[in-house]
């Protein structure tokens, strides 16, 4: 059995969708992101960078302790190779979704991040932020399109944790302000990814906790800590 520690958000989905589509057993452990859950000991032990998703997977290939992992790419990656399903075996076939996983994770998910922090969440409108990451997730959006219309149906050749990446946070399109009828390559693999059923049940998966207002308290939980939170959440567990 596998634990998800999870909320659902874009990283929260990748795995989600990873678990439904290789069928594999697995408990989610709710992480309330708005209430500084991430910040509690328990949760710190598995995940030090204070941000879900984690897992603890009880019964790894070959036996002996569980393990914990934290970074959605890193799970990922875990979990491909855990079933043998997803990356290809090959070495350029596997490289190829090593990169557009490493796109994701280093520029993608944190431009478009930055993009909706300065459009939904910043309590005072910034136009050079507002400016500066609509024009790069603008610019991001016509790199994945490109490289749809080369490839075809997926991102990197056939179905695989790549496309598990970037699907949820191209799923944020509108809170974007990104209209997919500019990008038609990414329009038509978007529209064939919320056809499938293991991404259907990834994305639904605890869909009623998912809250669109921003409290104050919920802002400080998730934008404003420090170095001090984790030392003194580190300092609980110990």
């Amino acid at each position: 059995m596998i634990d998800l520690h999870y909320w659902p958000t874009p990283n929260g989905w990748k795995i989600s969708i990873m678990l439904e589509e290789c069928g594999l057993p697995y408990k989610m452990v709710p992480v309330n992101i708005r209430q500084g859950d991430q910040f509690k000991p328990e949760f710190l032990a598995i995940s030090p960078n204070n941000r879900m998703p984690a897992i603890v997977d009880h019964d790894p290939p070959g036996g002996g302790a569980p393990v914990a992992l934290f970074e959605s790419g890193a799970i990922l990656l875990y979990l491909a190779e855990r079933t043998g399903r997803f990356m290809p075996q090959d070495l350029r076939g596997r490289y190829q979704v090593m990169q557009w996983l490493m796109w994701q994770m280093g520029g993608l998910g944190p431009m478009l991040g930055q993009n909706g922090h300065f459009l939904l969440y910043a309590p005072e409108k910034v136009p050079y932020g507002i400016d500066r990451y609509g024009k790069e997730t603008n610019r991001l959006y016509g790199v994945l399109d490109l490289q749809l219309g080369r490839t075809g149906a997926y991102v990197a050749g056939d179905y695989s944790i790549a496309d598990m990446a970037i699907f949820p946070w191209i799923r944020t399109h509108k809170a974007q302000n990104i209209a997919l009828e500019d990008f038609p390559s990414v329009k038509r693999w978007y529209d064939t990814l919320v056809e499938r059923e293991g991404v259907r049940r990834g994305v639904d998966l605890a869909k009623e906790l998912r809250v669109t207002t921003m409290t104050d308290e919920a802002r400080k939980a998730m934008f404003g800590q420090t170095a001090q939170s984790v030392r003194e959440g580190a300092h609980r567990a110990a």
